[in-house]
């Protein structure tokens, strides 16, 4: 575009400019556009060529010297408004996104809305943005299934799927693996999702069950043993994890991606304390240098509490919770270094304080620690408190610093929640105007 002199400066009418905006004809002097000279009328004073003022309207007329613009006949009358008072107003007819992309066409900024109606205008813009982000989540939801909830889980398998190419089975290998990560897939792969997550609710409620005394049974030797019931069903829910994972290993696009994931850590966590508890109880117990063996079994049927985290897979929410701990491990360290600064100045002000009282169990710093972190945490046992006047006090002030303290790392950490997928959504899908200076 090309800018100098103003154009049309001979004839009697050179101090007007012919507009036609919508069949909507005004004439407009053209000291009232220099008002505003980056806006696109303004920057239509200063074209010296027919194809510089094309750039800027829809057709141009050189005998009736007349600028035509296939825009909003009514909405140009606020436009007119503008460059007359410098604000411009919310027009009640057209929404707020139709309103920025017609402000946006004229060159008019944001800052330019009148005070009567900025506010209106920042309230209706959060209101349709919600709207739409909500709209657009249920659309992707429903395309997705249960990996719609994060961008970068889409991103993910968006990759795995392209890491197929050009390797053995891969058609096959794509199709298993879709319907093994996807439940969004097909009725088949909301099957299998289905069934692997009835196997893991039966694992955890078996191992509840297990607990119980009614269930506890020896043998001969006074030996602890399971129950026959409670050890077929582990033993069937062990065989499908183990199947599962073995399946979904062979047809990963990328083993060593696969065996790095949270998730497949967790799955393979959860098999190998069966598949160690054989090993160990098949081992004489009577060997001298083996003679622990019974506490390491009990270790690995307790950890078999981690397929718990198997929900994960089937579960957004206990994904979108690791991601969100995983995007603000700096906040949480920040937490952990002030509720640790905390117990320690509190528990040091309260054994000073209390340890001239016989009758006060805070006789150790150690013990002030263990007061100070069920105070700052308002859990309170009960089992340790202040008896004198000035521990009493010190033991508000830790109350209240507890209380405090957590509460700003939780508003910081659900406003990260809130924000970060909707912010991360519309940083891939942005909504921006589509009306743009020629």
């Amino acid at each position: 575009m090309q800018y100098g002199q103003i154009l049309h400066r001979c004839g009697p009418d050179d101090s007007f400019l012919n507009l036609n905006v919508g069949g909507f004809k005004q004439r407009v002097e053209r000291s009232i556009l220099q008002r505003f000279p980056r806006t696109r009328l303004g920057r239509l004073l200063y074209c010296v060529s027919e194809e510089a003022i094309l750039e800027l309207c829809d057709d141009f007329s050189p005998t009736d010297r007349e600028y035509y613009f296939d825009r909003n006949p009514c909405f140009f009358r606020n436009v007119l408004n503008f460059y007359h008072t410098g604000k411009i107003h919310l027009m009640e007819e057209l929404c707020v996104f139709s309103f920025s992309q017609e402000i946006e066409y004229w060159g008019i900024k944001e800052l330019h809305l009148d005070s009567c109606c900025s506010n209106k205008f920042q309230e209706q813009r959060q209101f349709a943005e919600d709207k739409d982000w909500d709209r657009r989540s249920g659309e992707q939801q429903q395309q997705f299934g249960s990996i719609d909830s994060s961008m970068e889980e889409l991103s993910t398998m968006d990759k795995d799927l392209e890491k197929f190419e050009g390797t053995w089975c891969s058609e096959v290998r794509k199709n298993i693996w879709l319907h093994l990560e996807n439940p969004g897939y097909s009725c088949l792969a909301k099957g299998i999702a289905v069934a692997s997550l009835a196997v893991v609710l039966t694992s955890i409620v078996a191992m509840c069950v297990h607990s119980m005394p009614e269930y506890h049974q020896v043998d001969l030797n006074d030996k602890e043993i399971e129950d026959p019931v409670l050890a077929i069903f582990e033993a069937v829910c062990v065989i499908c994890f183990s199947v599962e994972f073995l399946v979904r290993l062979a047809v990963a696009p990328c083993a060593r991606n696969f065996m790095s994931n949270a998730l497949n850590i967790i799955d393979f966590v959860s098999i190998v304390p069966f598949y160690a508890t054989l090993a160990f109880e098949t081992v004489d117990e009577e060997n001298e240098e083996l003679e622990n063996v019974g506490k390491v079994v009990q270790i690995l049927r307790l950890m078999r509490i981690f397929r718990i985290l198997k929900l994960a897979r089937h579960s957004v929410g206990l994904r979108s919770l690791g991601a969100t701990l995983r995007h603000s491990y700096h906040e949480v360290g920040l937490l952990i270094l002030f509720l640790s600064v905390g117990i320690s100045i509190f528990s040091a002000l309260i054994y000073f304080v209390e340890k001239e009282s016989e009758e006060s169990d805070i006789t150790t710093i150690p013990v002030g620690w263990w007061w100070a972190t069920i105070s700052m945490t308002t859990v309170g046992y009960g089992d340790t408190c202040p008896v004198t006047v000035v521990g009493k006090l010190v033991a508000t002030i830790c109350i209240v610093c507890g209380i405090l303290v957590p509460s700003k790392f939780t508003t910081n950490v659900w406003f990260f929640i809130y924000f970060s997928p909707k912010c991360l959504s519309l940083r891939f899908q942005p909504f921006k105007s589509t009306a743009k200076l020629k």
